[in-house]
């Protein structure tokens, strides 16, 4: 299986090294990287519950992909 993967990390630094992680894991499967999440098959939104900044952040980009995806 192969698509277009959406990807953002909010929180501390370990939250990206995990991202990157599993990016490097999706590539070799098919997986491409989009910036853009209306080209994404999924988006991934990797956070740390730690950091409040992080858990605010997250409710919008949980919004935005929802709403994309759900316009005609």
């Amino acid at each position: 299986m192969s698509g277009k993967v959406g990807f953002s990390s909010l929180g501390c630094p370990k939250a990206r090294v995990d991202s990157e992680r599993i990016l490097t894991q999706l590539r070799p499967e098919g997986y491409q990287v989009t910036a853009r999440y209306d080209d994404a098959d999924v988006v991934v939104v990797n956070t740390c519950g730690f950091i409040d900044d992080a858990k605010a952040g997250v409710h919008d980009l949980w919004a935005r992909p929802l709403t994309a995806r759900s316009e005609p």
